[in-house]
């Protein structure tokens, strides 16, 4: 039977079901028993799903790179968003391209064979529009780069791909580097076409322009690093080992920190009656000397010895000593 039943089919089957012949709820029954999954022979699963999943967040990662990167570059408010990643042969792959758009062929050292980075006509126009002083709108009618709107294009997927670079880091450290720029899909011919492709897509907006990124990924680039592709391998790596380059940058950003500073001039207890009684010239007698060293807190712990004094007209203290672990009893280091 076709997928599109025909008028007489349909009133067979109606009349079939008012006389008895048959039973809507068998019918449901039999659809919910049959589980077949359609597998195309032409097309086997290369991947799995964790390896999947794992590319899809490294290219998530990637995504809010190249927000950050081109939104500072063009000086416009730039989204970046992974929409799907799937695995199909590179035939599909060019067919579900448009014939006039930015193809990037580009290399993946130390990975053999190259990759393909697409970028929509809508996309590619906005940001040349935007380097060159324009608002970022795109052209009404697709057409080929010239030469110089060449040279500025592929200077921002040079840097595009310095971000696939950092968000590669923690699976292997990829040097890509652009080999040429074409327009039509059927010039760019990586691999054989039934041959597995992973297609990252993207949603791109600059400014009011949206468009389509894409990148292409044959079997051949990613089957050295298939192992290193899982979830576990994945969140190990991105953990970032402690190095003496780590703890001097973090050192020199405390150092930075505000933190408050006090000269206690010393304390005494009072009661409830007698504080809500005080009142201007009364004097409360603390439990320090004037000749006794004050303490002198970082926050709530004692870390200074110091004198009081005077300088240009300002109170001020001079620090003396200073106290070490264990000295003073609230000291909590």
């Amino acid at each position: 039977m076709s997928d599109v039943l025909s008028q007489s089919e349909i009133d067979a089957l109606l009349s079939a079901l008012s006389t008895g012949e048959l039973d809507a709820e068998e019918i449901k029954v039999e659809q919910q028993n049959r589980k077949v999954k359609v597998y195309d022979f032409k097309r086997p699963d290369k991947f799995s799903k964790d390896q999947m999943r794992t590319l899809q967040m490294m290219h998530d990662s990637f995504a809010r790179l190249l927000t950050t990167s081109l939104s500072a570059l063009l000086r416009t408010m730039v989204q970046v968003q992974v929409v799907s990643v799937e695995q199909l042969s590179y035939e599909e792959f060019v067919r579900s391209i448009p014939t006039l758009t930015t193809l990037t062929i580009f290399d993946m050292n130390p990975l053999e064979g190259s990759g393909i980075l697409e970028i929509g006509p809508n996309i590619t126009f906005s940001i040349i529009d935007r380097l060159l002083g324009g608002p970022g709108s795109v052209q009404e009618k697709a057409r080929e780069l010239t030469d110089i709107e060449e040279i500025i294009i592929s200077k921002i997927i040079n840097k595009l791909l310095d971000n696939l670079q950092e968000a590669w880091k923690n699976v292997l450290e990829v040097t890509p580097s652009l080999k040429t720029i074409e327009n039509n899909p059927q010039f760019v011919q990586l691999v054989p076409a039934n041959d597995m492709v992973v297609l990252i897509s993207f949603n791109a907006s600059i400014g009011k322009s949206e468009g389509i990124m894409s990148i292409c990924l044959p079997y051949i680039v990613l089957e050295p690093v298939l192992p290193k592709l899982s979830a576990h391998f994945w969140f190990a790596s991105t953990r970032k080992e402690t190095t003496s380059a780590h703890l001097a940058l973090l050192k020199k950003k405390i150092e930075k920190a505000k933190i408050p500073l006090v000269a206690e001039l010393g304390t005494t207890v009072l009661s409830v009656q007698d504080l809500l009684q005080l009142q201007v010239g009364d004097v409360v007698s603390l439990d320090s000397n004037v000749k006794k060293e004050l303490n002198v807190k970082i926050g709530s712990r004692t870390k200074f010895k110091a004198r009081p004094g005077v300088v240009d007209k300002k109170i001020s203290v001079q620090i003396t000593s200073i106290v070490e672990e264990g000295e003073d009893e609230n000291n909590g280091y």
